[in-house]
């Protein structure tokens, strides 16, 4: 399927949902390293930037219009910058440090840093020594060969549950379906993109292969980038379109009609997303 994903974007960059508040500063989460070096719990982490890491020159990135929680600061940043990278907010080719973010976010640097790593792991963002972290630029072959992966791995697989999963099992997933619906009507990329990967996500699981739902997510997401120079982010009208080719589907899972889930899977999957 498409770029997609959902989201209210619990904590984001400027996901466009959710009602607008203003950042708040948090204490600082002890990390893997402050435990190394003894430091105690809540002890401050300096927000300047990290030796030789310059922070001037940056493009503007907007405050996140959900407060950050005490739990899983890293984890909400991550999401957050995940969301951004679909929204186009965090621009590829552009450089961004982490004490930059973290003052966006009102955290410090490290869990900024940390969710920047696990980033540059997933293909996202590549480390810029004494600078931070640029977003990577990605063409149009790039999300073709993403594409066709997808197609690879998934088709197959709903083809094969098609003939054995019982029509209950498919019943179950309609508010999923239903709600990548709702998440296209909002208009807001971040948002229909988790939407996205969460119908699909639940649809393989019922194949009972974990290492399936990981890889396939893995490939999901990365489709879900946007290209470098692409005017804008994919249009409302788009992804309802997408998200109604799900509600689509799971009609003709749950009749059995094997001849329509094929040809809709198809042309789920040739549309680069």
């Amino acid at each position: 399927m498409k770029h997609s994903a959902q989201g209210a974007a619990r904590t984001g960059v400027g996901t466009g949902t959710g009602a607008a508040a203003e950042a708040v500063r948090i204490p600082v989460q002890p990390g893997a390293a402050d435990r190394a070096r003894g430091r105690a719990p809540g002890g401050a982490e300096p927000d300047g930037p990290a030796r030789g890491e310059h922070t001037h020159g940056e493009p503007p990135v907007p405050r996140p219009r959900a407060l950050v929680r005490r739990s899983s600061v890293r984890g909400q940043i991550l999401d957050a910058l995940r969301s951004a990278l679909v929204t186009g907010e965090l621009r590829p080719g552009e450089v961004y440090s982490a004490p930059v973010l973290g003052e966006r976010f009102g955290v410090s640097a490290t869990p900024v840093r940390e969710a920047m790593q696990q980033l540059a792991l997933e293909g996202a963002v590549e480390v810029v020594p004494n600078r931070g972290f640029r977003v990577l630029e990605r063409g149009d072959r790039e999300l073709a060969e993403l594409a066709e992966v997808r197609a690879l791995i998934e088709v197959p697989v709903w083809l094969r549950l098609a003939r054995t999963v019982p029509a209950e099992h498919w019943a179950e997933l309609r508010p999923l379906a239903e709600g990548t619906v709702r998440a296209a009507s909002s208009g807001c990329p971040a948002t229909y993109a988790e939407a996205d990967r969460a119908f699909h996500r639940a649809a393989l699981a019922l194949a009972g292969n974990e290492q399936l739902v990981r890889i396939a997510g893995d490939v999901h997401r990365r489709a879900q980038w946007p290209p470098a120079g692409s005017p804008s982010v994919r249009g409302r009208a788009d992804l309802v379109a997408d998200a109604h080719q799900h509600t689509a589907l799971l009609d003709a899972l749950i009749a059995g009609d094997l001849d329509v889930v094929r040809a809709l899977v198809g042309d789920h999957f040739t549309v680069t997303s």
